[in-house]
């Protein structure tokens, strides 16, 4: 037992290390990565082609990594709204890791320098991704209103890590009897003030908000939320919390939360 506890934790360090190394990579070419983490069919692949062709609408320069277990059907989604894009196939393994999106990252030169965002659609599994540093800037954790309000509270370590929290499909939240309250009331349990997003890939509501809500981050005009929990998983995340000036006036995460929607 404690032979495969003390495994798990010198992954996770050498992950760290690898992450610490992106994060400057990338915050040398000014690049905002973002890590969303989702369980499967929370429309998160159908967010994230809804917010790329708005980066191109607006002239943000964007690009996407998808990741999972099989097939390149999300890739091929996403790069229709014109945006570079890459899929990472895990063969089996349910998370991405930090040495496996840099590897991707610098294979081939497909990522253009002027990358002023990247959107990394992590591999649909709520558990282990929780625990993987992946050099992001954000950590974006999406439950659809089809999931139960009791989400946050099954899975404490995902929410409870989040920089900040979507809600998505909220177009059929009335027709499925979801409980917005009480679904804020059980995330607030476990990540108190995390700003809250609220979306529908259909109606394309909440996108022009979350996008925004990116912007200003990179720009360093809202501070990023600092979950309460990342104190315990330190120093799996305390590279995100620095508290020093980020280059290309890009935020680092805040100590400070801001209050959720």
């Amino acid at each position: 037992m404690c032979r495969t506890v003390d495994l798990h934790q010198a992954v996770l360090a050498k992950n760290d290390e690898r992450a610490l190394a992106l994060r400057a990579e990338l915050a040398a070419r000014g690049t905002t990565a973002v890590n969303l983490l989702s369980s499967p069919g929370s429309g998160k692949t159908a967010l994230l082609e809804l917010l790329l062709e708005r980066c191109a609408a607006e002239g943000l320069p964007a690009a996407a990594v998808t990741a999972d277990l099989a097939t390149e059907n999300d890739a091929e989604r996403l790069a229709r709204s014109g945006a570079p894009v890459r899929q990472i196939l895990t063969d089996g393994l349910c998370h991405l890791e930090a040495g496996m999106l840099r590897r991707h990252l610098t294979e081939g030169g497909w990522l253009p320098e002027d990358t002023a965002v990247l959107w990394v659609e992590n591999v649909g599994n709520l558990v282990c991704p929780a625990s993987y540093d992946l050099g992001e800037t954000l950590r974006v954790v999406l439950a659809s209103v089809t999931e139960g309000e009791d989400k946050p509270l099954k899975y404490p370590t995902a929410f409870g890590l989040a920089n900040a929290v979507v809600i998505t499909k909220t177009d059929i939240a009335e027709a499925v009897e979801f409980d917005r309250d009480g679904f804020l009331r059980n995330l607030r349990q476990v990540n108190p003030d995390v700003p809250v997003l609220e979306t529908s890939a259909r109606t394309g509501r909440g996108t022009a908000e979350l996008l925004e809500f990116v912007r200003r981050t990179r720009d360093g005009r809202c501070p990023v939320h600092r979950p309460a929990l990342a104190a315990e998983h330190e120093p799996l995340l305390h590279h995100r919390h620095e508290d020093d000036d980020h280059p290309h006036g890009h935020a680092h995460p805040h100590p400070h939360g801001v209050p959720a929607a």
